[in-house]
């Protein structure tokens, strides 16, 4: 049973004329599982707009009727495990001897057969021929790889603490002419890994078709074999963009060997350079990191008969999408667990209502300086909200969101003097003598009010 956010994500690529291929990189799925969610969206005869303003439970169950979804999964054996247990020195562990114990461990799993033909698969896919190297075809403006050069040196010093702090260095690389892109951030926190893909994106001044991140927590929430989760963040980054997010397969690090070749190199040619001086600011830290990485993009590599500024020129730039919205606003995000009983969520010392119905759900929060907006689960928008910066009201609150109840008793609690006299008026001129006799009938007027309110309802 897949997701709802897969079962979206895949009919919207294809409809976007992705290929079947593109749809199983992207949510890392079979091509008999994709097939078979364009087959069924097919036979329900629902647009995909219905699809996105359907609850997320009744879609996944329309795709995937409870009599369809097999109750007890069986667990899959890892087989890299089994791989490298097979080609350990020393090691006696036959493949048969393994399948026994994970019988033992797992009594209705794969029978041998088949658990030796999904190995024979994993190998092929995986290793092909022991000793040898892939050679990998990359397609121009294809792949934009992202990643942090893993050693941070503490090269910024701060001259009110006197304390030097560590300068971590974010680049991308573009897959055909590996033309680079680095800036300095004072973390790797997920702001700054979303500024710093939108600013590489802005150098280019093009987008490439797939966003391959490091399988860092910044972009990818959850990534195993069987699931693959986006951060919120990078799922409205690709949204913007129209670019695809493709982290390279878990725990393979040869998924991305152009990246860590670049990181490679630059822990050389660019952090190297950078150590010999020390910095006041992150800016000038940054300005000596991009001045480093203009020098290599437009000096030739050894055996490259251009630069890679010239090959980007060439090669990449004429197949990348241009830049036709403009750059992507970063949002803060806040990740509510539950949503509380009074349907408010308390954000920059305010609280934002949400439909009372999300009562224990969690949400996330998204807000920019202009606006604060409130996405379900799966990052689809349920509201939105003008942010406050006024200390008064705390609560900001759409009637819309409320329960009935709660709306009668806002609505009594708003009327004053002045509402019951003006409806009094409305009604006749002795309505209105009599509401103002029970105004003035109390030492405060705002005493008088529920006896209004019953001469109201009365009316009514």
């Amino acid at each position: 049973m897949q997701s709802y956010m897969t079962i979206i994500g895949v009919i919207e690529m294809r409809e976007n004329g992705f290929s079947l291929y593109d749809c199983q990189s992207r949510f890392r799925l079979g091509s008999g599982t994709v097939q078979l969610i364009l087959k069924r969206y097919k036979m329900l005869g629902f647009s995909l707009n219905d699809l996105k303003s359907m609850d997320p439970v009744r879609a996944e169950t329309a795709f995937y009727p409870p009599d369809q979804v097999r109750r007890k999964p069986i667990a899959v054996p890892d087989y890299q495990k089994i791989y490298e247990r097979l080609n350990a020195k020393g090691s006696r562990a036959n493949l048969y001897f393994q399948w026994k114990e994970y019988k033992q461990q797992n009594p209705s799993g794969y029978q041998y057969t088949q658990f030796a033909e999904y190995y024979n698969r994993f190998i092929k896919e995986h290793y092909g021929t022991v000793d040898v190297s892939m050679a990998v075809e990359r397609n121009p403006g294809e792949k934009m790889y992202i990643d942090w050069i893993g050693d941070a040196p503490s090269i910024i010093f701060d001259p009110e603490t006197g304390e030097y702090k560590k300068a971590h260095v974010f680049v991308t690389i573009l897959g055909v002419s590996s033309r680079i892109y680095a800036e300095v951030f004072p973390d790797e926190k997920s702001d700054s890994f979303v500024k710093g893909t939108v600013h590489a994106v802005e150098d280019y001044g093009a987008v490439a078709r797939y966003f391959v991140p490091d399988n860092c927590k910044t972009a990818v929430t959850k990534h195993t074999r069987d699931e693959l989760l986006i951060n919120a963040t990078f799922q409205d980054l690709e949204t913007f963009y129209g670019a695809v997010v493709l982290p390279p397969p878990a725990r393979k690090p040869t998924g991305k060997a152009t990246v860590e070749r670049a990181v490679q190199y630059l822990e050389t040619e660019l952090l190297e350079k950078l150590k010999e001086n020390t910095y006041t600011s992150f800016a000038a830290a940054d300005l000596a990191a991009k001045e480093i990485v203009a020098a290599i993009n437009s000096t030739v590599p050894n055996g490259w008969s251009v630069s890679r500024e010239e090959a980007y020129r060439q090669y990449d730039r004429p197949q990348m999408k241009t830049l036709s919205y403009g750059s992507f606003t970063t949002c803060e995000y806040v990740l509510f667990q539950s949503v509380p009983r009074n349907y408010h969520l308390l954000f920059d010392g305010h609280y934002y209502s949400v439909f009372y119905t999300y009562y224990q759900q969690p949400v996330i929060l998204k807000a920019t300086m202009s606006e604060v907006m409130i996405c379900d689960r799966n990052n689809k928008l349920i509201c939105r909200h003008e942010r406050s910066y006024k200390r008064f009201p705390k609560y900001i609150t759409d009637e819309d969101h409320m329960p009935q109840a709660h709306r009668y008793y806002k609505e009594v609690n708003e009327h004053d003097g002045d509402y019951y006299r003006r409806w009094a008026a409305a009604i006749g001129p002795h309505t209105a003598q009599m509401i103002d006799i029970v105004l003035k009938s109390s030492q405060h007027e705002e005493q008088s009010y529920n006896s209004c309110n019953g001469v109201e309802q009365l009316s009514n």
